[in-house]
């Protein structure tokens, strides 16, 4: 079951990725920058992941009433 700390730890995953394609861009590093927006969109994809297995939670629950 997807709990409230993995959902928090994949917004923390994004935001540090996020923060580290800034500073990539901003000090000329496009390696760095590259590896930032490769980890924000990993941890979007988790975020995306953890909404779906929500909505289906919240279907079987509405169902199960």
């Amino acid at each position: 079951m997807m709990g409230f700390t993995d959902k928090v730890e994949h917004k923390a995953e994004e935001l540090k990725g996020a923060t580290k394609e800034k500073y990539g861009d901003a000090t000329d590093n496009e390696r760095l920058e590259a590896e930032g927006a490769a980890e924000r969109a990993a941890a979007q994809a988790k975020q995306a992941g953890d909404h779906v297995k929500d909505a289906g939670r919240n279907m079987k629950d509405a169902f199960d009433r």
